[in-house]
């Protein structure tokens, strides 16, 4: 029975059937260090992260997570199909998108394209070439974790598939260059021949349909037309995504948060930090600090958080929101939501946005038990 595909089901009815379905034997093949490497992005070592990762060999297979710790997540190897060729429609043709759906935006190039959640529940992966650039569109119903990748690995462009396993909860990707598994939350390969190697990431929103198109009034949306049929008019998942029931297992768990609780996460200069998207939702920007980094995080739609570094040429900028206006305190200079100063002795200037990841808060501190938490 595909388990993740299958009509709403309760979280205990889940959890009853799945509950063996992780069980692993009593021994443990013998596994050896290779190396420590460092975790690369197209060959750049990322240096946000303070730790690098030790590759292993077990029976053969490379690897940089404890193979026990691998789950069957019930489909097969592509049991969930990824959409390989995404057919889009217009605006003007998209009555079958409400405009309270949720939607992964991305615009790249000038480019603007939607991606509806309750068409990624059934699929996970879309891949995809926007503004030029080849990405991976990504998303796991079971963390509510929304990532976007550019899907370039050491020069040559790839594609993505679901492996049916999972980690720490996770979709685990598999690449079809290599058949090496990705952690869909660290963005990194974590088995076989690509382990540690580290995708770069797209910076996107996950926010209403309604409200994307007023970003985007050209933009895109992908259509139900995947060639794969699903009841796209119905959610798999039920109500799992209030229940504080978690289905497979993690290796940490912290009552902080409600496990559910929806968090962005961000991470540099070793440091890690979680903010909830409610709290963003009600301040409307949040100045704060991580690491080095000085952050500005800023909510003007329900659901849909952006972040950016609020450090301009050299001197950290303080920002408020005030009639319904993002304002740096310092020269009174108004800024979009895109991080473009539109008047003031500022006009013309840019942020730099930053890639924030929207999730569950279960899963976030999985990854990162020693992330810190924005009260």
């Amino acid at each position: 029975m595909n388990l993740r595909v299958i009509a709403p089901l309760t979280v205990l009815g889940i959890i009853v059937v799945v509950a063996t379905m992780w069980m692993t034997g009593n021994s443990t093949p013998e596994t050896t260090i290779v190396s420590d490497v460092s975790i690369e992005s197209n060959n750049v070592i990322d240096e946000n992260l303070k730790s690098t990762p030790t590759i292993m060999e077990t029976d053969g297979q490379k690897h940089i997570i404890p193979l026990d710790k691998i789950k069957g997540g019930g489909p097969p190897k592509d049991g969930i199909p990824s959409i390989d060729f995404p057919k889009f429609a217009k605006i003007s043709d998209s009555q079958f998108v409400s405009d309270s759906a949720i939607v992964i935006g991305l615009e790249i190039n000038g480019d603007a394209r939607a991606y509806p959640l309750f068409i990624l529940v059934w699929h996970e992966i879309v891949n995809d070439d926007v503004g030029g650039v080849p990405v991976a569109v990504t998303y796991c119903p079971l963390c509510y974790t929304n990532q976007v990748f550019e899907r370039i690995i050491k020069g040559n462009e790839v594609e993505f598939g679901t492996s049916g396993k999972l980690y720490q909860s996770n979709l685990l990707m598999y690449d079809r260059w290599t058949d090496s598994y990705w952690s869909q939350g660290l963005g990194m390969a974590v088995t076989g021949e690509l382990s540690g190697i580290k995708l770069k990431t797209i910076p996107f929103d996950v926010i209403s349909w309604g409200d994307w198109k007023k970003l985007h009034p050209d933009t895109l949306v992908l259509t139900t037309d995947t060639g794969h049929l699903r009841s796209y008019a119905t959610d798999p998942y039920g109500d799992y995504y209030t229940d504080p029931g978690i289905i497979f297992p993690v290796d940490n768990m912290d009552d902080r948060l409600h496990p559910k609780e929806v968090i962005l996460g961000y991470h540099a200069n070793g440091i890690y930090k979680a903010y909830a998207q409610n709290d963003v939702e009600i301040h409307n920007i949040i100045n704060d600090a991580v690491g080095n980094t000085s952050v500005m995080l800023v909510s003007l739609f329900p659901h849909n958080t952006r972040g950016y570094d609020r450090t301009l040429n050299g001197e950290v900028l303080e920002f408020e929101y005030v009639d319904e206006k993002i304002i740096d305190t310092k020269t009174k200079s108004v800024w979009n939501y895109d991080g473009h100063a539109i008047s003031g002795s500022l006009e013309g200037s840019q942020l730099s946005r930053l890639y924030l990841e929207p999730g569950f808060w279960f899963s976030w501190v999985a990854f990162y038990p020693n992330t810190e938490v924005w009260y």
